[in-house]
C-alpha cells in the first residue's frame, strides 16, 4: 500500500472528512481492520485565509509547496491539497515535488464525464468561482461550468467561511443553497459540483434537484485508488 500525503487544515472540518473517507474506503476494499497509510500536515487556516484575502497567492504557493516537500521527505507517495480553492496554486506545488499531486479538479472532471454531465453548477468559495483556474482546467476536459449570480456567489462564500469552516451547519443556509441549485437547473445546469470540501457537511449530493458530485469524496477515493493500485496514470489534463 502506498502512503497518502494530505495537506489539511483548510479547514480542519473538511480535513477530518478526508481522513475518515480515506480510511473507510481502504477498509471497504480490503476488509477487516485494514486502514490507510496516511501522513497529514494540517496548516493554520487563518494564515492561509490572510494570504487569500491579500491576493498573495505566491506566498500561499510557497507555504503549501514547503508542506508538500516535507510530506514527500517523510515518505508520502502522493500528495493531496485538501481544498479546492488552493488548487489555484496546484501547479506550483506539483513543481516542488517528484511524487504525483492528485488534482481535485481533474478527478472531479473524470467523475462528471463518467456520469454524462457537461454543464454543472459550481458551488464553491468566491475564489474558486471567480478566479479562472477552475473553469479553465474543467474546459480541458470539455466541461463548461456555471456559477451562481453575484448574490448567489456571496451567499455560498459566506456559508462556507462564516458557518461551515466554523463547524456550524444551519438548515436556513441549506435552504439558500438548494434555492441556488433550483435556479441553476432552470437556467440549464445538468448537475452540481460541491466544489468546496466543506459543502458535503451541509448538502447530500444524492438528495439534490440535480445529480451531485462531491469533490471531497471523489478526491479521497482517487487517493485510495492510487495507494492500492500503485503508480497509475492520474489522468491529469
Amino acid at each position: 500500500m502506498k502512503t497518502i500525503g494530505l495537506i489539511g487544515g483548510m479547514s480542519f472540518e473538511s480535513s477530518a472528512v478526508y481522513y475518515r473517507q480515506v480510511n473507510e474506503a481502504v477498509r471497504a476494499r480490503l476488509g477487516g481492520l485494514t486502514s490507510a497509510e496516511v501522513l497529514m500536515h494540517s496548516v493554520n487556516f487563518a494564515e492561509i485565509v490572510a494570504l487569500q484575502k491579500a491576493g498573495r497567492w505566491d506566498l500561499a504557493a510557497k507555504r503549501l509547496g514547503d508542506v508538500a516537500t516535507g510530506l514527500e521527505k517523510a515518505g508520502a507517495d502522493c500528495v493531496l491539497i485538501c481544498t479546492n480553492t488552493m488548487h489555484l496554486v496546484a501547479d506550483e506545488v506539483q513543481a516542488r515535488i517528484d511524487v504525483p499531486l492528485i488534482n481535485i479538479i481533474d478527478e472531479t472532471a473524470h467523475a462528471l464525464k463518467a456520469g454524462g454531465a457537461k454543464h454543472p453548477l459550481l458551488l464553491a468559495t468566491r475564489y474558486t468561482m471567480e478566479q479562472p483556474f477552475y473553469a479553465e482546467r474543467m474546459k480541458r476536459h470539455g466541461i463548461e461550468i456555471m456559477v451562481p449570480d453575484a448574490e448567489g456567489r456571496t451567499v455560498t462564500h459566506d456559508v462556507i467561511f462564516e458557518e461551515l469552516c466554523a463547524g456550524r451547519v444551519l438548515d436556513a443556509s441549506r435552504g439558500k443553497l438548494n434555492a441556488i441549485i433550483e435556479q441553476a437547473k432552470a437556467e440549464g445546469a445538468d448537475s452540481v459540483i460541491l466544489g468546496c470540501t466543506e459543502i458535503c457537511l451541509i448538502l447530500d449530493p444524492t438528495m439534490l434537484q440535480l445529480p451531485g458530485y462531491d469533490s471531497t469524496t471523489i478526491h479521497a477515493e482517487a487517493a485510495v485508488t492510487f495507494a492500492l493500485e500503485g503508480n497509475r496514470d492520474m489522468r491529469a489534463a
